[in-house]
């Protein structure tokens, strides 16, 4: 049977085969090392404390199934504030700078002024620039407006944070536009804004998700600025609460992983439902024209 087969299958059909065979091969290698850690964090949270630090009996799934981890995760950390924190502060750095990223794109992609090449580089980078060196400056000019410990300060870095490479991937979205598109709404009367608003972002809402994503994201999983320019308990986001489970001589393993889980869950969520507007954006990101 093998060599009837062998027959109808020409060399070019076998090798393809191959190839598809090693590409499924590595995928499933790089999921399996993608989705093995967070399968251990969520069973993890569900472990008595007993069978997370029996090291000489490992379990794959857990013996006694428990909720003690959220529940003192909540009742003694208070972990409740610190998700809404996260929330108002990722909701309203990803509107923010969705804002501008829509606006300052727009301008670099469609004007033309003295210094756009400048700014641009500038914006590129300041990518470059790891966030730690400018932690002293900006604590110090923070300190003096008295606005160290405040949630307000956490929402001005994560903006500036997030804003140069948003306007960078928003002008990409609108270059990719033919501007003859935009030039027949302005011919039926459209002025340049109302082109903007009625034709130009429907047509860019695969981008606009994307990158209202990344700015959410980013500002989600932020630790250092947390760390630094937050004191009080009230004011801490989930990633610095999770980061004070973690003692100089223990780790609350079942806490931590537990709020590790609800912390990945509100990204879980978001991408599940706009995962088709997140490709198309990252992807094209424009029509055909």
């Amino acid at each position: 049977m093998i060599s009837s087969m062998r027959r109808y299958l020409s060399p070019h059909m076998v090798k393809q085969g191959a190839l598809n065979f090693c590409r499924f091969l590595l995928l499933g290698v790089y999921l399996f090392f993608v989705l093995a850690p967070v399968y251990w964090m969520v069973i993890t949270a569900f472990k008595t404390d007993t069978e997370i630090v029996n090291v000489n009996n490992i379990t794959y799934f857990p013996q006694h199934f428990t909720l003690d981890n959220f529940i003192s995760l909540f009742s003694q950390l208070k972990f409740g504030g610190f998700l809404k924190n996260s929330i108002i502060l990722s909701t309203g750095t990803a509107i923010v700078v969705l804002i501008y990223a829509i606006l300052g794109g727009y301008a670099l992609a469609r004007y033309k002024f003295r210094g756009k090449s400048t700014i641009i580089l500038f914006f590129l980078i300041s990518q470059m620039i790891p966030g730690i060196l400018v932690i002293i400056p900006l604590y110090l000019i923070f300190a003096k407006l008295h606005l160290i410990n405040t949630l307000f300060v956490l929402l001005i870095i994560y903006i500036m944070g997030n804003t140069p490479f948003c306007v960078i991937t928003m002008r990409s979205f609108f270059e990719r536009i033919p501007v003859s598109l935009e030039e027949a709404a302005r011919v039926d009367g459209c002025s340049r804004m109302e082109a903007l608003v009625r034709v130009i972002i429907p047509v860019l809402f695969p981008g606009i998700v994307a990158v209202f994503i990344f700015a959410f994201t980013g500002a989600w999983n932020d630790l250092l600025a947390g760390v630094i320019f937050t004191s009080s308990q009230a004011k801490w986001t989930v990633p610095v609460g999770m980061k004070s489970l973690i003692g100089k001589y223990n780790v609350r393993w079942g806490e931590l992983m537990a709020g590790g889980t609800l912390a990945l869950l509100p990204t879980v969520i978001m991408f599940a439902f706009v995962q088709r507007y997140v490709v198309d954006g990252l992807t094209a990101g424009s029509v055909k024209g």
